[in-house]
């Protein structure tokens, strides 16, 4: 059953049809990222295929019918690691074991701190001026960043928590010093013409993980850490322009078709539905790891939601009325005025991709702007 709400299409961002950020790489810029390593090509060589790519894929997305277009990540390895790599104070560093998924580990690279951290002169203001370009009237160039908690996260995993102490003994001066320098790229940014920046974070996954928590011998507990996250990533955005749309993104792990985490939203929804200062969540729910939509009761009156009904994991087509069922479902916790629908998570979180093509990739995308359609209208 058709269901159109009152409000309709969306102008603004988030999109009543929308996507998390990321695309499959193509052969040709997977072949010059591996010459680059290998020194066979130059950076401007690299450059100059990662531009034609980028530019290729803003075309597809328009032609997909997206409002909020971005770089794909194309000159990225990871949705995270690269952003916080560009950092002042920040290094990249080999080290032993990669993230673990479910029946897979991941390349083991990190970020490793070599002095005190700032933001200015960040690589990733570049890459959005190349976008900012190709956004006219009808679509707006989207800034996809880590989250601020994600960064903090990844100080104080244990390969790296010995220099992170080292250099910050106090944990509070590590918190204002990441805020800080969140706040001159995002800056940075906007002077360069971004609206919308999305903040992607993997933590809240990881703190509803049973598994996590059997992990951890130190008595800390969700309120404390959740806590810590939601005001360091409050700080990190606070006084920001108020024409710049911050939304947030939160999955349970994208890497190769697989997963990390699982757990309802529910032991974390008080903090981060109620008190994170963003204007919309991004939230996996295409599959029972997520838990049900209850927790959205959590979500303050000025946000929005952007369900993640449809995996881009699985190059499977999901079936359309069971997604409208759900979104009904999910109505019933967030007014359905408030709601949109996309992809769970990027379709390359890294370089590897997920398993399917990029014609999957795009039957996908359609598939999620035609119930995007039948439930708003066009």
């Amino acid at each position: 059953m058709t269901v159109v709400s009152k409000e309709g299409v969306r102008a603004e961002t988030p999109f009543r049809f929308d996507n998390v950020g990321s695309f499959l790489r193509p052969e040709k810029l997977k072949e010059a990222r591996e010459n680059f390593a290998k020194g066979n090509i130059s950076q401007q060589d690299l450059k100059a295929v990662e531009d034609e790519t980028i530019k290729d894929l803003i075309q597809k997305q328009k032609e997909a019918g997206l409002k909020a277009i971005t770089d794909g990540e194309f000159r990225r390895s990871w949705w995270h690691l690269d952003f916080m790599w560009g950092l002042q104070g920040v290094e990249k560093q080999d080290i032993e074991k990669g993230y673990q998924f479910q029946g897979e580990e991941t390349r083991a690279e990190t970020a490793r701190l070599t002095g005190k951290i700032s933001g200015e002169n960040h690589p990733f203001v570049e890459h959005f001026q190349f976008v900012q370009q190709f956004a006219d009237e009808e679509v707006v160039a989207r800034q996809t960043i880590p989250a601020p908690a994600q960064f903090l996260a990844e100080l104080q995993r244990p390969e790296n928590v010995e220099i992170t102490n080292k250099l910050y003994p106090n944990q509070g001066d590590l918190v204002e010093d990441i805020a800080a320098a969140y706040r001159t790229v995002i800056q940075d940014l906007y002077d360069a013409g971004c609206r919308n920046l999305q903040v992607d974070d993997c933590t809240w996954g990881m703190l509803v993980d049973e598994n996590y928590w059997a992990s951890r011998h130190d008595g800390a507990n969700v309120e404390d850490i959740g806590t810590l996250y939601v005001n360091l990533n409050n700080k990190a955005i606070e006084n920001h322009p108020e024409d710049l749309i911050i939304t947030t993104h939160v999955c349970r792990g994208n890497y190769h078709s697989t997963w990390a985490s699982s757990g309802a939203y529910d032991t974390i929804a008080k903090i981060l539905f109620a008190q994170e200062k963003v204007k919309a969540y991004y939230l996996e729910f295409d599959t029972e790891r997520a838990g049900g939509f209850e927790s959205l009761v959590n979500v303050s009156d000025n946000k929005l939601v952007v369900l993640g009904l449809f995996s881009s994991k699985l190059p499977e087509l999901e079936d359309k009325a069971q997604i409208k069922e759900r979104i009904k479902e999910a109505s019933k916790y967030v007014p359905i005025e408030r709601l949109c629908v996309s992809p769970q998570c990027g379709f390359a979180s890294t370089e590897e991709g997920n398993i399917l093509t990029e014609e999957q990739q795009w039957d996908k995308l359609r598939l999620v702007k035609e119930v995007a359609e039948e439930v708003w209208g066009k």
